[in-house]
């Protein structure tokens, strides 16, 4: 390498790689060019040179300078926009630097702008001074190469200019004056302000019209009177005022001052008429316009503008109003005239000046009449008393109603708008007079309730007649044959024997206003039923307190005094005994009253119950019937009941309850059919429960009260047995011990013999027999026996063999010979088999096949 010293390149001898030997600066050298020799190591050495050229880079290693730290201007505030102002410059020493210029700070309100322009950054104004506000700019000026920048400040001085004339506050001024003032009175200070400064804001106050009867202070725009004023002469003046500044060139502002001359109020308002008169009809709607008032006043201006008002008169109690400009009276509220037919007003016209002047008018408003009062009955209801049987034509009363309107509006016609059909009656239209136009009678109807109506129209009223007849005695009393059954239950001495009243004669007289009076014609002859004449109330003769039945048949008559009516009254007394109250049921009776039962319910119900139990009518008992009070809203009647058996069977006398429950819920269906009435299931048992202990037996206990009063329907008085229950705990056949918790096996005495195995079950023990051997304790031998009662079972007949012994003839049906017994019991698909009420602890086989 040929170099020469503080050459910036070296060369690797072994390489030949050519570096960098110090700093290299393109700004200083940008350009180096040298020579470089190859050379080997033989004998002799060879070697071979080439000429290398190297150009510096630039890189951006040098800020921009301003050629200046500090500039300074100075700017009228009247500059126009886009003014140059100054050119600030700097120099980058690094190749194709481009230099950008910017207003980093000071730049208030954003008055400058600076744009890069043949390297230099100009300066130019942006928006308007304004020298009242900013006096000086202190810029700082950021020049930039993109990567490094100079700061630079520029001050700019803001000198004041004549920029603003001035300005009045209103283009108008209007002032008033009386026309009395004095002369040099100040009418009016007028200024202007003026945002210069110095001689620029003085400003001097000029009027440019010359008006005799004012002047102007040059300076402080005092406007003064220099003559004395006449309103009648002149009422306003128009004074051109200028205020002109001092600055150059000049600038001025020019407003317009009316001066009103006021005058003064010594005149009052004169109405044009001594007084009004007016008419509106009642029915107008409110605010509608009655009639105008009209007054005038000499003075001008406020002392000659009049308005009216009723503030100190009368304005009818508020029914009318005035209005304060046009004078119009018009109605405040809806009138009446059948209230007020005639309004004596008092308006007043008042001027504005001050103290104010008023004058009084009087207005005379007649109120005129409109159908707008419906006819007015004296009462609502009128009530009307007429005899029944009266002739045709007669005119039973007069109808009327009243119209408070006058004229034609108060007209009046009548008319039946509701009530009168078939037409009984007729309303004269004209008069109101009511005539009948058929008979008249109380037992077909007592009353008739009729509307009337009065019409004056298109108002109508209307009123409810009550027209009710007085009854005379021209109807017969009726009366129907009717029975006394009485239940008289006699237990232990109770003396529950019904001693009072047990009811009335059902007789009824269609004419209310007669007074029956009651006997009995025959079949009375012992006093039985005791009869209070007057009242027709009943009593029973203390002698039916015994234990015998009885039957017994009376004629009863009732009389009004004209008329007379017979009838059968038919007393029966049943005596209810223990034997029968302990055999009874009760059925309940869907939706049922007392009354409705027993006429005439009750004979189809006793022949019901008969027909199921095939048994005649007269062996059943019908001893109590009773509202249900346990179902709520429900219409239940319980019905108690026993039965004798037919005379021909065996046994106890009475149905058992158990049998008689078994007999008429499986025939509910056909008693529903011959009795007309729903039969419900029974209530459960009070045992059903097992309330008591250990094998205790639970006893239903049936008590009866006998003191309960005669039911009472259109036919028959019905003495009722209230049955209450209870429940006793037994000790059944079989158990022992205090609390029957033993079982005692019945078995152990052979109560079988020798003809029958004994089997014992709860309570008791069954013999099962032998062959050819029956009875209770198998004691019958078929061959050697005769017939005994109930050795054939199920209604088999027994028949003594001639030579000894007996057979069973079975009815037909699934019995088992030889006795017609049952073990075998078969039903088809989709019906049933019933047992007895079975105890819960009941333990049995049940073979299904």
């Amino acid at each position: 390498l040929e170099t020469g010293a503080g050459f910036p390149f070296a060369i690797n001898n072994s390489t030949g790689w050519i570096v960098v030997a110090s700093e290299l600066d393109r700004e200083a050298v940008d350009f180096y060019s040298f020579g470089v020799e190859a050379q080997d190591q033989g004998s002799p050495p060879m070697a071979s040179s080439a000429s290398v050229s190297i150009t510096v880079l630039d890189v951006n290693d040098n800020s921009p300078e301003f050629t200046q730290r500090e500039y300074g201007a100075r700017l009228n505030e009247d500059a126009a926009v886009g003014t140059s102002v100054l050119t600030v410059s700097a120099v980058d020493r690094d190749a194709n630097s481009v230099i950008t210029y910017q207003i980093s700070s000071g730049n208030t309100r954003n008055r400058f702008s600076i744009t890069s322009q043949s390297g230099g950054g100009l300066i130019s104004l942006a928006l308007p001074l304004d020298y009242k506000l900013e006096r000086q700019y202190l810029l700082s000026i950021t020049a930039s190469d993109g990567t490094r920048h100079d700061t630079a400040q520029v001050v700019v001085n803001v000198t004041d200019a004549n920029t603003h004339r001035p300005v009045f506050q209103s283009s108008h001024y209007t002032v008033n004056i009386n026309e009395d003032r004095p002369v040099g009175t100040t009418v009016v200070v007028i200024s202007a302000t003026d945002e210069d400064t110095g001689d620029n804001a003085r400003i001097t106050y000029l009027m440019e019209d010359s008006i005799p009867q004012f002047r102007i202070n040059a300076d402080t725009g005092a406007v003064t009177t220099q003559m004395e004023l006449d309103y009648e002469d002149q009422v306003s003046y128009t004074l051109a005022i200028t205020a002109r500044d001092n600055g150059i060139p000049q600038k001025s502002d020019t407003t317009y001052l009316e001066i009103l001359v006021s005058d003064v109020n010594d005149n009052a308002p004169q109405f044009l008429r001594d007084g009004y008169q007016g008419s509106v009809y009642e029915d107008v709607p409110t605010f509608t316009s009655v009639l105008q008032v009209s007054a005038t006043d000499r003075d001008s201006g406020l002392n000659g503008r009049v308005f009216y008002t009723f503030q100190g008169g009368d304005d009818g109690e508020g029914d009318f109003i005035i209005e304060s400009t046009s004078g119009i009276v018009r109605t405040l509220r809806r009138l009446d005239r059948e209230n007020v037919p005639l309004y004596a007003l008092r308006a007043y016209a008042v001027d504005k000046g001050i103290p104010a002047r008023r004058t009084p008018v009087e207005i005379q408003v007649t109120v005129l009449d409109v159908n707008d009062n419906p006819p007015v009955f004296e009462r609502d209801e009128f009530d009307i008393f007429v005899e029944e049987n009266s002739p045709i034509g007669l005119v039973v009363a007069r109808i009327t109603a009243s119209d408070p309107d006058e004229g034609p509006n108060a007209q009046i016609m009548y008319q039946i708008v509701e009530g009168n059909i078939p037409e009984v009656f007729q309303l004269d239209i004209f008069s109101g007079e009511l005539t009948a136009l058929a008979d008249l009678d109380y037992e077909s109807k007592a009353e008739y309730v009729m509307v009337v109506q009065a019409t004056s129209a298109p108002l109508v009223s209307r009123a409810t007649v009550h027209v009710r007849l007085r009854d005379t005695n021209d109807n017969s009393p009726q009366l129907r044959n009717f029975e006394i059954l009485f239940n008289n239950y006699v237990a232990n001495g109770s003396g529950a024997f019904p001693g009072g009243v047990i009811g009335r004669v059902p007789a009824h007289d269609p004419d209310v206003s007669d007074r029956l009076r009651y006997a009995f014609e025959q079949g009375n002859e012992l006093q039985l039923v005791l009869l209070d004449a007057g009242t027709g109330e009943l009593r029973l003769s203390p002698a039916l307190d015994n234990n015998r039945p009885l039957e017994a048949v009376m004629r009863v008559s009732v009389s009004d005094g004209v008329h007379t009516a017979t009838a059968q009254c038919t007393l029966r007394v049943t005596v209810i005994t223990d034997e029968m109250l302990s055999n009874s049921i009760t059925l309940r009776l869907a939706d049922m009253s007392q009354e409705r039962f027993l006429s005439p319910l009750l004979s189809l119900f006793l022949e019901g119950v008969a027909a199921v139990l095939a048994a005649p009518r007269h062996r059943v008992v019908l001893f109590n019937i009773q509202a249900d009070t346990d179902v709520g809203a429900a219409r239940i009647l319980n019905v108690s009941l026993s039965a004798l058996r037919p005379a021909a069977a065996r046994g106890a006398r009475f149905f058992s309850s158990e049998e008689l429950q078994e007999r008429l819920y499986l025939n509910r269906s056909l008693l529903a059919a011959l009795s007309a009435q729903r039969v419900l299931p029974f209530d459960d048992n009070v045992c059903l429960r097992e309330p008591c202990e250990n094998y205790l037996r639970c006893v239903s206990v049936l008590q009866f009260d006998s003191s309960a009063p005669f039911l009472a329907s259109d036919t028959i008085l019905f003495r009722p047995i209230h049955p209450v229950t209870g429940l006793r705990c037994r000790c059944p056949p079989g158990f022992t011990g205090d609390y029957c918790e033993t079982e005692i096996d019945l078995c152990y005495s052979s109560p079988c013999g020798a003809h029958g195995r004994c089997r014992s079950r709860e309570g008791g023990y069954t013999c099962e027999c032998h062959e050819d051997f029956a009875g209770e304790r198998c004691e019958l031998n078929a061959r050697l026996g005769r017939c005994a009662p109930g050795v054939c079972r199920n209604g088999g007949t027994c028949v003594n063999l001639l030579l000894g012994g007996f057979r069973c003839e079975c009815p037909p049906g699934h019995y088992e010979k030889p006795f017609c017994t049952v073990s075998t019991r078969s039903f088809p698909p989709g019906s049933f088999v019933t047992f007895r009420g079975l105890r819960q602890r009941f333990h049995f086989t049940l073979a299904l096949t």
